[in-house]
């Protein structure tokens, strides 16, 4: 179980407040107006952004002074983050060892994972040879070589037509599944967050609302979450 505890984040003079848990293997979307600190929130649990007040625990472990790659935490940027000079099995290589000094063993979890999201032969290939799909499918191929146990993706597809977005959400959807990572997602779109999510976190006026069940709370909107859907 993830569990923000009487969490508080601040940027300038910006504060967003959480006290919530996730059970272990859910999958979350994040949603509110822009501004509103979804991307914070993702930042603190990654560890990018310290909490001024709170802590942040997964399962009995406390983490809120933890590095981020001593977290249990893979995350995936809006913008991949995809090194232009490196091969693509080597940007997904970085994620098991940043020096990439890889062993055989290493090498066939890199192939495994690019077999899995599709591209399989395209290993050589650097990332402005791919498709905008095919430089997502590689970073999530990255995020899957890292086997940790929670998922954060901060609007990765966003910049995808909207069949190319709905096929890699159900990659995602299958992906945790089958390894049974705790997903948490941010976006803009009502519909991904039906296609995806268990639960939804609403984040509006400086609070995080504890997850409620997607198809409920999208069908019957309280009066904040209604404004926000149009």
């Amino acid at each position: 179980m993830l569990k923000l505890e009487r969490l508080e984040l601040a940027q300038g003079d910006f504060t967003l407040r959480a006290d919530l848990h996730i059970e272990a293997g859910h999958r979350v979307a994040v949603i509110g107006p822009s501004g509103s600190g979804k991307s914070t929130l993702l930042a603190a649990i990654g560890g990018f952004l310290a909490p001024v007040g709170g802590r942040i625990c997964w399962h009995a472990t406390d983490i809120t002074d933890a590095s981020p790659g001593k977290r249990p935490v893979a995350m995936l940027f809006q913008d991949n983050n995809l090194f232009p000079h490196l091969s693509i099995d080597r940007n997904v290589g970085l994620g098991i060892r940043p020096d990439l000094k890889l062993d055989a063993k290493d090498r066939a979890r890199v192939a495994e994972a690019l077999a899995r999201v599709g591209l399989a032969g395209m290993t050589e290939r650097k990332p402005a040879a791919l498709s905008g799909g095919q430089q997502s499918r590689a970073a999530l191929a990255r995020v899957l070589v890292q086997n940790r146990p929670i998922l954060l993706l901060d609007e990765p597809f966003a910049a995808l037509g909207p069949a190319l977005r709905q096929e890699m959400l159900d990659l995602v959807a299958d992906l945790t599944r089958e390894t049974g990572a705790t997903l948490l997602m941010v976006t803009h779109d009502p519909q991904d967050a039906q296609r995806i999510a268990d639960d939804v976190i609403f984040v509006e006026g400086g609070w995080a609302a504890p997850p409620q069940p997607a198809q409920a709370l999208l069908e019957n909107p309280p009066p904040a979450l209604r404004a926000y859907l149009g």
